[in-house]
């Protein structure tokens, strides 16, 4: 007989059930190793990264399968999103899903159809073929499928914020995350994610998902402004990075054992 399989909560059935905000990293090496190492790390959210990173799907497969065994969510970012894409990330088994760019409330919907069946979405039927439904030993995959996905969406441009109550009020859509470098070159302020006027779009949108009962997640590797969203009401942040962790910490062994030279030296190889 086969083994009758359940799935893991997605991401927004965690934050619905937790009694504080949830807080994360993102894994943007395309290495297992990373991911699993985030993954039992204590976290609650690894981000696996697709649109800025050296990701495909054999890659975010291997990383879903490390951190399976860890009581974590993982999100994944594919690179746009493409009804096909979204299917194929799908069918991997990923559950929890973040879309970059959704400027409006019609790609917000176009994207809920994506990822649901017919007949109230677009999404093609391969579960017997998929890691989705565990090759169908999920009992009854096809017609909960829905209740296995999370939607979560990035605004993170001037014209998504001039829309961010429509969006985040699209039924499916399970959340927004706000990034704050991508609004803030759309303001015309690149690389000044603290300035006033963006901060004050990222709260914005907090107070919005707060209103709307819309989690709302932000992007904030400054211990400073997570604080600050935090206690504006997001219902999770994004902290660190593998790579962003790994070169800030290389750079302060080498700032410790070799100084100015060293960085001169380094430059000759």
């Amino acid at each position: 007989m086969p083994v009758r399989m359940t799935l893991p909560p997605t991401l927004a059935q965690r934050i619905a059930a937790s009694d504080r905000p949830l807080a994360g990293m993102w894994v943007c090496s395309g290495s297992a190793l990373n991911a699993e190492i985030a993954a039992g790390s204590g976290l609650d959210v690894v981000l696996i990264d697709a649109e800025h990173s050296p990701n495909g799907p054999e890659s975010i497969l291997a990383q879903l399968q490390a951190v399976a065994a860890y009581p974590v969510a993982p999100l994944v970012r594919p690179p746009f999103g493409d009804a096909v894409v979204i299917k194929q990330y799908l069918d991997l088994g990923v559950q929890n899903l973040l879309i970059p760019m959704v400027d409006s409330p019609e790609q917000a919907a176009d994207l809920v159809r994506a990822v649901r069946y017919p007949p109230e979405g677009v999404r093609g039927v391969g579960s017997s073929l998929a890691r989705s439904a565990r090759w169908n030993r999920v009992p009854g995959y096809l017609a909960s499928a829905a209740s296995t996905v999370s939607l979560f969406v990035q605004v993170e441009s001037r014209t998504a914020m001039e829309r961010v109550s429509e969006i985040a009020a699209v039924d499916g859509v399970d959340g927004i995350l706000v990034g704050p470098a991508d609004l803030a070159a759309s303001m015309g302020f690149l690389g000044q994610q603290d300035h006033p006027e963006v901060v004050d779009a990222v709260l914005h949108a907090i107070r919005v998902g707060v209103e709307l009962g819309t989690p709302v997640g932000v992007n904030a590797f400054a211990p400073d402004a997570a604080d600050r969203y935090l206690d504006a009401g997001a219902a999770f942040v994004l902290v660190g990075a593998d790579v962003q962790l790994l070169a800030r910490a290389s750079e302060a062994l080498a700032d410790r054992f070799i100084g100015d030279g060293g960085a001169a030296a380094r430059s000759e190889y």
